[in-house]
Order: structure tokens, then sequence, then C-alpha cells
């Protein structure tokens, strides 16, 4: 991630995705706040994102793409609770950052049956790059 804008246009689109169920949970907040520190987004800068619109900055490389999907995956279930209305948006947002809908299925199911919703890395890319070929 290059600039401080596409790091915000990212918090941005993960913060607009942890309220699709009508609620942001206290662990949703969390976990958004982590990746913030990640992204060297100070905690007052980190609050104003809440009050601000979502920018359409594509993201660049196709590594960022699906760390980026990875990252909405997370949120999704960092509550403990699946809704409808995430599996549904997550899908949407994957779509429409171009990435294979038959992969983020094979991962959103992979994330649901471990025990702990983590996938291995090498595992997340090889399943993104069998779809590619």
């Amino acid at each position: 991630m290059d600039t401080y804008e596409e790091k915000r246009s990212l918090l941005l689109e993960m913060i607009a995705f942890s309220t699709v169920d009508g609620q942001l949970h206290k662990r949703e907040y969390d976990f958004l706040f982590i990746v913030a520190n990640e992204l060297n987004i100070v905690k007052g800068g980190f609050n104003d994102l809440f009050h601000q619109e979502l920018p359409q900055l594509p993201i660049k490389s196709d590594f960022q793409r699906i760390q980026q999907f990875y990252r909405l995956a997370l949120l999704m279930h960092s509550d403990g609770v699946l809704h409808k209305k995430e599996t549904i948006a997550i899908q949407q947002i994957a779509i429409e950052m171009g990435l294979n809908p038959e992969a983020t299925k094979r991962i959103l199911k992979l994330m649901k049956e471990a025990p702990n919703v983590i996938i291995d890395g090498e595992v997340l890319l090889n399943i993104f790059q069998e779809q590619q070929n």
C-alpha cells in the first residue's frame, strides 16, 4: 500500500462492511482498530473515519485485492455471528474487486470450517491462483 489515501480507502471499506448487518460489535471495532494500527492510522484519525463517505479508490494489485478480501472475511467472523447480509455483501465486494467468485466461495467455506477461521496464506493464494489457470 503506497499512500495514506489508499490505506484510508481500505479501512473505510472495512468500516462500511462491518455495519452491513445493522450494527457495529465491539469485537469488530477492535479488529478494525488493529488493522488501522497496522496501516499506521492513529486513533483520532481512525475514529473520524466512521463519519466519512466511502471513496472509490481501486486496489491496484491482485495480491492487495486478495489481502483486502481476506481482511473483510476475518472481520465478518470477528463477532462470532455470520449474517446472511454479510455473506451477500462480501461476495458482491469480491466481484467488484475482480476476484473469482468460486475462489471466494471456497475461501469462505474453508474459514467457516476452520477451528479459528484462519487460513494459511499459501493456501489462500493457491486457491486464487488455481482459479486463474
